[in-house]
Protein backbone atom coordinates (compact mmCIF):
# COMPACT_ATOMS: atom_id res chain seq x y z
CA UNK A 1 0.00 0.00 0.00
CA UNK A 2 2.82 2.38 0.88
CA UNK A 3 4.58 1.62 -2.42
CA UNK A 4 1.33 2.25 -4.30
CA UNK A 5 0.88 5.58 -2.50
CA UNK A 6 4.43 6.66 -3.35
CA UNK A 7 3.97 5.74 -7.00
CA UNK A 8 0.68 7.62 -7.08
CA UNK A 9 2.31 10.67 -5.52
CA UNK A 10 5.10 10.61 -8.11
CA UNK A 11 2.53 10.28 -10.90
CA UNK A 12 0.53 13.24 -9.56
CA UNK A 13 3.70 15.35 -9.30
CA UNK A 14 4.68 14.41 -12.85
CA UNK A 15 1.24 15.26 -14.24
CA UNK A 16 1.21 18.53 -12.28
CA UNK A 17 4.58 19.50 -13.76
CA UNK A 18 3.30 18.68 -17.25
CA UNK A 19 0.18 20.77 -16.66
CA UNK A 20 2.26 23.68 -15.37
CA UNK A 21 4.54 23.48 -18.40
CA UNK A 22 1.61 23.45 -20.82
CA UNK A 23 0.05 26.40 -19.00
CA UNK A 24 3.31 28.35 -19.41
CA UNK A 25 3.35 27.58 -23.13
CA UNK A 26 -0.25 28.75 -23.48
CA UNK A 27 0.44 31.98 -21.59
CA UNK A 28 3.58 32.60 -23.65
CA UNK A 29 1.58 32.21 -26.84
CA UNK A 30 -1.05 34.64 -25.55
CA UNK A 31 1.65 37.18 -24.59
CA UNK A 32 2.99 37.04 -28.14
CA UNK A 33 -0.44 38.16 -29.33
CA UNK A 34 -1.33 40.69 -26.63
CA UNK A 35 0.41 42.95 -24.09
CA UNK A 36 0.59 41.29 -20.67
CA UNK A 37 -1.81 43.66 -18.91
CA UNK A 38 -4.33 43.17 -21.72
CA UNK A 39 -3.90 39.39 -21.62
CA UNK A 40 -4.44 39.40 -17.84
CA UNK A 41 -7.65 41.41 -18.25
CA UNK A 42 -8.86 39.02 -20.91
CA UNK A 43 -8.17 35.98 -18.72
CA UNK A 44 -9.86 37.53 -15.68
CA UNK A 45 -12.89 39.18 -17.24
CA UNK A 46 -13.25 37.65 -20.70
CA UNK A 47 -13.16 41.16 -22.16
CA UNK A 48 -10.88 44.21 -22.25
CA UNK A 49 -11.94 47.80 -21.69
CA UNK A 50 -10.86 50.17 -24.51
CA UNK A 51 -8.23 52.70 -23.44
CA UNK A 52 -7.69 56.30 -24.58
CA UNK A 53 -4.10 57.46 -25.15
CA UNK A 54 -3.50 61.20 -25.41
CA UNK A 55 -0.24 61.09 -27.36
CA UNK A 56 1.52 58.24 -29.15
CA UNK A 57 3.66 57.88 -32.27
CA UNK A 58 2.83 55.29 -34.91
CA UNK A 59 5.17 53.78 -37.51
CA UNK A 60 4.09 52.20 -40.79
CA UNK A 61 6.32 50.74 -43.47
CA UNK A 62 5.93 48.62 -46.57
CA UNK A 63 8.17 47.23 -49.29
CA UNK A 64 8.46 49.29 -52.48
CA UNK A 65 7.66 47.15 -55.53
CA UNK A 66 6.28 44.28 -53.46
CA UNK A 67 3.64 43.43 -56.07
CA UNK A 68 6.23 43.03 -58.84
CA UNK A 69 8.51 41.10 -56.50
CA UNK A 70 5.67 38.73 -55.64
CA UNK A 71 4.88 38.18 -59.33
CA UNK A 72 8.46 37.09 -60.06
CA UNK A 73 8.80 34.88 -56.95
CA UNK A 74 7.13 31.76 -55.62
CA UNK A 75 4.87 32.07 -52.55
CA UNK A 76 7.42 30.13 -50.49
CA UNK A 77 10.20 32.50 -51.52
CA UNK A 78 8.07 35.48 -50.45
CA UNK A 79 7.32 33.84 -47.10
CA UNK A 80 11.04 33.19 -46.53
CA UNK A 81 11.94 36.77 -47.46
CA UNK A 82 9.31 38.33 -45.17
CA UNK A 83 10.27 36.00 -42.34
CA UNK A 84 13.96 36.95 -42.71
CA UNK A 85 13.13 40.67 -42.88
CA UNK A 86 10.72 40.80 -39.96
CA UNK A 87 12.86 38.56 -37.79
CA UNK A 88 15.60 41.15 -38.32
CA UNK A 89 13.18 43.99 -37.54
CA UNK A 90 11.88 42.24 -34.41
CA UNK A 91 15.43 41.96 -33.08
CA UNK A 92 16.04 45.68 -33.69
CA UNK A 93 12.84 47.07 -32.14
CA UNK A 94 13.72 45.24 -28.92
CA UNK A 95 16.27 48.03 -28.32
CA UNK A 96 13.53 50.66 -28.11
CA UNK A 97 10.53 51.49 -25.95
CA UNK A 98 8.03 50.42 -28.62
CA UNK A 99 5.29 47.84 -29.16
CA UNK A 100 4.85 45.91 -32.41
CA UNK A 101 1.15 46.00 -33.27
CA UNK A 102 1.04 43.74 -36.30
CA UNK A 103 2.32 42.76 -39.73
CA UNK A 104 -0.07 42.45 -42.66
CA UNK A 105 1.60 41.13 -45.79
CA UNK A 106 4.55 43.43 -46.38
CA UNK A 107 3.25 46.11 -43.98
CA UNK A 108 4.88 46.53 -40.55
CA UNK A 109 3.20 48.57 -37.79
CA UNK A 110 4.81 49.73 -34.53
CA UNK A 111 3.70 52.16 -31.83
CA UNK A 112 5.35 53.90 -28.87
CA UNK A 113 3.59 55.53 -25.93
CA UNK A 114 1.19 52.70 -25.11
CA UNK A 115 0.08 50.69 -23.22
CA UNK A 116 2.69 52.36 -20.95
CA UNK A 117 2.92 56.13 -21.36
CA UNK A 118 6.45 57.54 -21.80
CA UNK A 119 5.88 61.28 -21.96
CA UNK A 120 7.12 62.80 -25.24
CA UNK A 121 9.74 60.09 -25.69
CA UNK A 122 7.43 58.09 -27.95
CA UNK A 123 8.32 60.29 -30.94
CA UNK A 124 12.05 59.93 -30.30
CA UNK A 125 11.82 56.16 -29.82
CA UNK A 126 9.97 55.70 -33.12
CA UNK A 127 12.27 58.13 -34.96
CA UNK A 128 15.46 56.43 -33.74
CA UNK A 129 13.98 53.00 -34.43
CA UNK A 130 13.02 54.07 -37.98
CA UNK A 131 16.56 55.21 -38.72
CA UNK A 132 17.89 51.94 -37.31
CA UNK A 133 15.50 49.81 -39.41
CA UNK A 134 16.35 51.77 -42.56
CA UNK A 135 20.06 51.33 -41.92
CA UNK A 136 19.63 47.57 -41.47
CA UNK A 137 18.55 47.23 -45.10
CA UNK A 138 22.10 47.99 -46.23
CA UNK A 139 23.19 44.50 -45.22
CA UNK A 140 19.92 42.63 -45.76
CA UNK A 141 20.01 40.03 -48.53
CA UNK A 142 17.03 38.49 -50.33
CA UNK A 143 17.78 34.79 -50.46
CA UNK A 144 16.38 34.11 -53.93
CA UNK A 145 17.44 37.49 -55.35
CA UNK A 146 20.81 38.25 -53.72
CA UNK A 147 21.65 40.99 -56.24
CA UNK A 148 18.45 42.96 -55.57
CA UNK A 149 18.17 45.61 -52.86
CA UNK A 150 15.06 45.74 -50.71
CA UNK A 151 13.58 49.24 -50.41
CA UNK A 152 11.25 50.42 -47.67
CA UNK A 153 8.82 53.33 -47.57
CA UNK A 154 8.32 54.58 -43.99
CA UNK A 155 5.77 56.96 -42.46
CA UNK A 156 5.49 58.23 -38.86
CA UNK A 157 2.90 60.43 -37.15
CA UNK A 158 2.03 61.50 -33.59
CA UNK A 159 -1.35 62.05 -32.00
CA UNK A 160 -4.09 60.52 -29.81
CA UNK A 161 -5.64 57.08 -30.33
CA UNK A 162 -7.72 54.39 -28.68
CA UNK A 163 -6.49 50.84 -28.09
CA UNK A 164 -8.84 47.87 -27.79
CA UNK A 165 -9.03 44.11 -28.20
CA UNK A 166 -11.30 43.14 -31.07
CA UNK A 167 -12.95 39.72 -31.22
CA UNK A 168 -13.19 36.78 -28.83
CA UNK A 169 -11.78 34.09 -31.11
CA UNK A 170 -8.27 34.99 -32.23
CA UNK A 171 -8.43 38.34 -30.35
CA UNK A 172 -6.35 41.19 -31.78
CA UNK A 173 -4.94 44.23 -30.03
CA UNK A 174 -5.87 47.10 -32.37
CA UNK A 175 -5.45 50.88 -32.52
CA UNK A 176 -8.19 53.21 -33.67
CA UNK A 177 -8.39 56.89 -34.55
CA UNK A 178 -7.31 59.45 -37.09
CA UNK A 179 -3.70 59.16 -35.90
CA UNK A 180 -3.58 55.62 -37.31
CA UNK A 181 -5.00 56.75 -40.66
CA UNK A 182 -2.62 59.70 -40.89
CA UNK A 183 0.43 57.55 -40.07
CA UNK A 184 -0.64 55.19 -42.85
CA UNK A 185 -0.98 58.15 -45.24
CA UNK A 186 2.52 59.32 -44.31
CA UNK A 187 3.78 55.92 -45.45
CA UNK A 188 1.72 55.70 -48.66
CA UNK A 189 2.67 59.24 -49.77
CA UNK A 190 6.34 58.80 -48.83
CA UNK A 191 9.34 57.96 -50.99
CA UNK A 192 11.52 54.88 -51.08
CA UNK A 193 14.29 54.69 -48.49
CA UNK A 194 12.87 57.81 -46.80
CA UNK A 195 11.21 58.37 -43.41
CA UNK A 196 8.17 60.57 -44.06
CA UNK A 197 7.27 62.55 -40.95
CA UNK A 198 4.17 64.63 -40.17
CA UNK A 199 4.36 68.14 -38.71
CA UNK A 200 2.81 66.91 -35.44
CA UNK A 201 5.61 64.39 -35.03
CA UNK A 202 8.26 66.94 -36.02
CA UNK A 203 7.09 69.37 -33.32
CA UNK A 204 7.69 66.74 -30.63
CA UNK A 205 11.05 65.74 -32.13
CA UNK A 206 12.11 69.41 -32.08
CA UNK A 207 11.23 69.57 -28.39
CA UNK A 208 13.32 66.47 -27.70
CA UNK A 209 16.20 67.80 -29.81
CA UNK A 210 18.89 65.95 -31.73
CA UNK A 211 16.89 64.96 -34.82
CA UNK A 212 17.59 66.32 -38.30
CA UNK A 213 14.63 66.82 -40.61
CA UNK A 214 14.25 68.49 -43.99
CA UNK A 215 11.04 70.03 -45.25
CA UNK A 216 9.20 68.32 -48.08
CA UNK A 217 6.78 71.20 -48.35
CA UNK A 218 3.00 71.02 -48.58
CA UNK A 219 1.65 67.90 -50.30
CA UNK A 220 -1.88 66.59 -50.97
CA UNK A 221 -2.83 63.73 -48.66
CA UNK A 222 -5.95 61.66 -49.32
CA UNK A 223 -8.67 62.48 -46.83
CA UNK A 224 -6.57 65.22 -45.20
CA UNK A 225 -6.10 67.86 -47.89
CA UNK A 226 -2.78 69.71 -47.97
CA UNK A 227 -0.29 68.77 -45.27
CA UNK A 228 3.14 70.14 -44.45
CA UNK A 229 5.48 67.18 -44.10
CA UNK A 230 9.17 66.42 -43.53
CA UNK A 231 11.80 63.76 -44.08
CA UNK A 232 13.73 62.48 -41.08
CA UNK A 233 17.34 62.22 -42.24
CA UNK A 234 19.41 61.66 -39.09
CA UNK A 235 19.91 62.05 -35.37
CA UNK A 236 22.50 63.08 -32.82
CA UNK A 237 22.96 59.84 -30.87
CA UNK A 238 24.78 61.68 -28.06
CA UNK A 239 21.67 63.76 -27.36
CA UNK A 240 19.52 60.67 -27.26
CA UNK A 241 21.89 59.04 -24.77
CA UNK A 242 21.84 62.18 -22.62
CA UNK A 243 18.04 62.14 -22.68
CA UNK A 244 17.99 58.48 -21.65
CA UNK A 245 20.47 59.15 -18.85
CA UNK A 246 18.44 62.18 -17.72
CA UNK A 247 15.27 60.09 -17.60
CA UNK A 248 17.12 57.42 -15.62
CA UNK A 249 18.19 59.99 -13.03
CA UNK A 250 14.66 61.42 -12.93
CA UNK A 251 13.13 57.97 -12.49
CA UNK A 252 15.46 57.09 -9.64
CA UNK A 253 14.81 60.46 -8.00
CA UNK A 254 11.04 60.01 -8.16
CA UNK A 255 10.97 56.44 -6.91
CA UNK A 256 14.05 56.77 -4.65
CA UNK A 257 15.54 53.52 -5.94
CA UNK A 258 18.26 52.32 -3.54
CA UNK A 259 21.47 50.80 -4.84
CA UNK A 260 21.41 47.04 -4.77
CA UNK A 261 24.48 45.37 -3.29
CA UNK A 262 23.23 41.81 -3.74
CA UNK A 263 25.04 39.70 -6.29
CA UNK A 264 21.78 37.87 -7.02
CA UNK A 265 19.80 40.89 -8.22
CA UNK A 266 20.70 43.78 -10.51
CA UNK A 267 20.02 47.42 -9.58
CA UNK A 268 16.81 48.80 -11.03
CA UNK A 269 17.63 51.32 -13.77
CA UNK A 270 15.25 53.47 -15.79
CA UNK A 271 15.97 51.72 -19.08
CA UNK A 272 15.78 48.28 -17.54
CA UNK A 273 12.58 49.07 -15.68
CA UNK A 274 10.86 50.65 -18.66
CA UNK A 275 11.87 47.83 -21.01
CA UNK A 276 10.74 45.22 -18.50
CA UNK A 277 7.43 46.98 -17.88
CA UNK A 278 6.98 47.49 -21.62
CA UNK A 279 7.46 43.77 -22.28
CA UNK A 280 5.16 42.77 -19.44
CA UNK A 281 2.59 45.56 -19.91
CA UNK A 282 1.95 44.98 -16.19
CA UNK A 283 1.07 48.54 -15.21
CA UNK A 284 0.55 52.06 -16.46
CA UNK A 285 3.80 54.00 -16.12
CA UNK A 286 3.06 57.74 -16.58
CA UNK A 287 5.48 60.24 -18.11
CA UNK A 288 8.52 60.94 -15.95
CA UNK A 289 7.92 64.70 -15.73
CA UNK A 290 4.30 64.29 -14.65
CA UNK A 291 5.32 61.72 -12.09
CA UNK A 292 7.98 64.02 -10.63
CA UNK A 293 5.47 66.88 -10.32
CA UNK A 294 3.02 64.59 -8.58
CA UNK A 295 5.74 63.41 -6.20
CA UNK A 296 6.55 67.00 -5.24
CA UNK A 297 2.87 67.70 -4.65
CA UNK A 298 2.64 64.63 -2.47
CA UNK A 299 -0.18 63.14 -4.57
CA UNK A 300 1.49 59.76 -5.14
CA UNK A 301 0.69 57.37 -2.34
CA UNK A 302 3.22 54.83 -1.13
CA UNK A 303 1.10 51.93 -2.28
CA UNK A 304 1.17 53.08 -5.92
CA UNK A 305 4.90 53.74 -5.82
CA UNK A 306 5.53 50.32 -4.29
CA UNK A 307 3.34 48.67 -6.94
CA UNK A 308 5.18 50.27 -9.86
CA UNK A 309 8.65 49.61 -8.51
CA UNK A 310 7.79 46.03 -7.53
CA UNK A 311 6.37 45.40 -11.00
CA UNK A 312 9.70 46.36 -12.55
CA UNK A 313 11.87 44.59 -9.96
CA UNK A 314 10.08 41.28 -10.34
CA UNK A 315 10.56 41.29 -14.10
CA UNK A 316 14.21 42.33 -14.35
Amino acid sequence: MEKYANNLEELVDERTDQLTEEKKKTELLLLRMLPKSIAEQLKRNGKVKPEQHNSVTIYFSDIVGFTNLSASSTPMQIVDMLNDLYTLFDSIIGRYDVYKVETIGDAYMVVSGLPISNGNNHAGEIASMSLDLLDSLKTFKIRHKPDDTLKLRIGIHSGPCVSAVVGLKMPRYCLFGDTVNTASRMESTGLELKIHCSKDCKIILDKLGGYQLESRGSIPVKGKGKMETYFLIGEDTDKRLKRINHNETLYNTVFKIPKCHSTEKRPLSFRGAVKALDRSQSCDLPGMTDKLKSQRNGSINMEERKRLVTSAETII
